[in-house]
């Protein structure tokens, strides 16, 4: 008997499907995602009765009618050999709806098991199900389950191993689209089964001859079925002709038809029906004056709650890591091997602690986005946005993500994944990194104070973020007519009932996403931390301008800290000039010099590109003034008798529009599967940020605006 099986769990989106999958595998999941698509990936394994199981959890669809990439790859996983059962899970609130997909299932021949859902909220509502007759409509076992409460599962555990030993009695479905369509289905399968395609072998022809009378694009790309072309057009011709309709209209009304039919015989309900709890908090939620203002503050609470939570964590794991290089550096000693410890403890643990100090506000980010998405909230974010985000060619679940970026934009890029559609979803990555991150406010923190009077302080902070935003929201709209265009999509703004998150499938939320942030991100930007490492500090210069080593001897003699730190720094700075990011600085100046750059900002410019923050301390260094950050008052000071207001917010902008950080670019290949779009992003936002830079520094000194030293 067969002791190993792999299982597909199919099913519309929001019908509790992930709950489902959850409560089977637990942690014993793999995320990532399908080859060539921005579609999530998820699959997991289990033990039952002592029968190994592979459970892969499909993209939630509401067809296989390949409209959308998520559908596109649910047909070919489930047209490929070696699916031994489809668990079709579906909402017992809306049975009609949910068993839409299942009619398409059905064509496939392969056993399932259906899973009303949601059983709870069925009884609520009053509804009553005959299951034998279902049963029997859909040649399919069923059972009931509660997928988000703890042993809400234990049911279907009982019915799945009972379903795996008799996997070849499973019956076959009555399905039949009335007699015209049906006559249609044979003769197309009849040239179909004449081919001998050996490759779909496994699934029926009936099930590639409805495809092609639906004009399915997945389908009608398959050369093994270009001979049954003519015939396909000959009965799609006759069906038009006698029913003045097109066959896949045709063929969904059949569909409604026949559930309504299935429905009305085997599902009842008792004339007195509870007025939903989600409906009446939706009165509120989705109003039109009270939605967005809800929406904002709902935000602002996710912000509040991520940040609040994370500051201490984040504070510890820097301190751990500072902790552990002191631990190197005492151990190690400075005389032995002091290239590799250099690069031990500045290169490999401030690039691992780089990456980590930033990984509570990952986990408790999506843990709080794991509660909106779970609790139901999500959706009515979209729907409240959907209006105005379609403005800019988006749709509204855009807009959690780019709020998201105001924080940081990785796990912004991230949090993409809750939008459906690729191309919105392609959009809103590639302009994610224009939103003003974190990383970016050190900057704004050290030149705003210097170069702006207290009274235009926080307009100009405003406005170098409402900047951001504007362009955005444009490039989206560029992109959406250009790069990703296609025609306008209808989306269902599916409003689930409100429901109590579980803390295992919120945990479970948090640990795929931190665990895919450490893997993936964390990874690519050691290595390229360990490159500008080298970059930062080879060639060592051996002689220097004066005998620095004398001079901070002698300020310590005389006790005077504050000169013996600048003489430290001012040897930094001169080592810097030295190494290979100095030279390409002083090489790269007259190329920077239009937008009122200098090789020191060049510089910074080159190794903010690890991260933002760095842009600050690359200065500190470089201008060999006391402390490297932006509460350093004389590098405040240095900057004022060294640049002009104007240059002073051309720094701003240009920080503001290029890439944020290489974890960014790290992301979006990863999100995107493609290093070509990365690579096109980060010149992109080159070319964008270096070209509104000039604009803004050439018209503001053709004009005199903010062209005068202030120090």
């Amino acid at each position: 008997m067969k002791q190993e099986f792999t299982i597909a769990l199919a099913g519309n989106p929001n019908c509790g499907k992930t709950c489902i999958f959850n409560a089977l595998t637990g942690a014993r999941q793999h995320v990532g995602n399908y080859p060539g698509v921005t579609v999530e990936s998820k699959s997991g394994s289990f033990v039952l009765n002592g029968m190994k199981i592979k459970l892969i959890d499909l993209p939630g669809v509401y067809s296989l009618s390949s409209g959308s990439p998520e559908e596109e790859v649910v047909f070919q996983e489930l047209t490929r050999p070696g699916i031994d059962l489809i668990v079709n899970v579906i909402d017992s609130t809306i049975p009609r709806r949910s068993l839409y997909l299942t009619t398409q299932l059905a064509e496939l021949h392969i056993p399932m098991l259906l899973v009303f859902n949601m059983s709870d909220d069925a009884e609520k509502k009053g509804m009553k199900f005959d299951i034998p007759k279902l049963e029997a409509c859909f040649g399919s076992p069923i059972v009931r389950t509660v997928g988000s409460r703890s042993g809400g599962v234990t049911l279907l555990l009982e019915k799945l191993a009972e379903t795996l030993t008799k996997l070849d009695e499973h019956g076959s479905p009555r399905l039949s689209y009335g007699q015209d369509i049906d006559q249609a289905l044979a003769a197309v399968a009849a040239r179909i089964d004449a081919l001998g395609v050996e490759r779909y072998r496994h699934i029926p022809s009936r099930f590639f001859a409805v495809k092609l009378l639906e004009h399915d694009s997945c389908v009608g790309r398959m050369e093994e079925f270009a001979p049954v072309r003519d015939e396909v057009e000959t009965q799609i011709r006759h069906l038009r002709q006698k029913h003045a309709i097109d066959t896949d209209t045709f063929l969904a009304d059949r569909r409604y038809a026949m559930l309504a039919g299935a429905c009305r015989e085997a599902i009842s309900a008792t004339s007195e029906r509870r007025r939903e709890i989600s409906d009446r908090i939706d009165v509120v939620m989705t109003n039109k004056y009270f939605g967005l203002p809800l929406f904002f503050l709902i935000i602002y609470l996710t912000f509040w709650f991520t940040f609040t939570c994370a500051d201490p964590l984040m504070g510890y794991i820097e301190d751990g890591f500072a902790m552990l290089s002191d631990a190197v550096k005492s151990i190690w000693p400075e005389s032995a091997f002091p290239y590799l410890r250099s690069l031990l403890t500045d290169g490999v643990i401030a690039g691992v602690g780089g990456v980590l100090v930033f990984l509570p506000n990952i986990l408790f980010l999506f843990f709080a986005i794991a509660i909106l998405e779970d609790s139901g909230y999500m959706a009515r974010a979209a729907f409240v946005m959907d209006g105005v985000m379609r403005r800019f060619g988006l749709q509204g679940r855009s807009f959690v993500p780019l709020v998201l970026g105001f924080g940081c934009t990785v796990p912004a890029i991230m949090a993409t994944r809750c939008i459906e559609s690729e191309r919105d979803r392609k959009t809103t990555i590639m302009v994610l990194p224009l939103m003003s991150c974190g990383a970016r406010l050190p900057i704004y923190a050290l030149i705003v104070p210097a170069f702006f009077a207290a009274k235009y302080q926080a307009f100009v902070m405003w406005l170098i973020y409402l900047i951001g935003v504007v362009i955005a929201l444009v490039a989206a709209r560029l992109m959406k007519s250009t790069l990703f265009r296609g025609e306008g999509e209808i989306y269902l703004m599916e409003l689930p009932p409100y429901r109590m998150p579980t803390l295992r499938s919120l945990l479970l939320h948090m640990w795929d996403r931190g665990k895919m942030y450490v893997r993936k991100a964390g990874s690519i930007i050691l290595l390229t931390s360990l490159i500008l490492y080298f970059c930062h500090t080879w060639p060592e210069k051996r002689e220097f301008s004066r005998n620095y080593d004398a001079a901070i001897e002698l300020a310590q003699k005389n006790h005077d800290a504050e000169s013996a730190a600048a003489l430290e720094n001012a040897r930094l700075a001169e080592q810097m000039e030295y190494t290979i990011s100095g030279r390409v600085g002083h090489a790269l100046e007259p190329f920077f010099r239009p937008i009122g750059f200098d090789w020191k900002l060049t510089t910074a410019c080159i190794g903010a590109l690890a991260a933002k923050e760095v842009f600050v301390s690359q200065l500190g260094i470089l201008y060999a003034e006391g402390e490297a950050d932006e509460e350093s008052v004389p590098l405040r000071e240095q900057l004022i008798r060294n640049y002009t207001p104007l240059q002073a917010f051309c720094i701003m902008l240009f920080c503001l529009l290029s890439v944020p950080c290489l974890a960014t670019l790290a992301i979006i290949r990863r999100e995107m599967n493609s290093w070509k779009m990365a690579m096109a992003e980060a010149g992109g936002l080159f070319v964008l940020a270096y070209l509104v830079t000039l604009v803004v520094f050439q018209l503001g000194s053709l004009l005199g605006i903010g062209t005068s030293l202030i120090g």
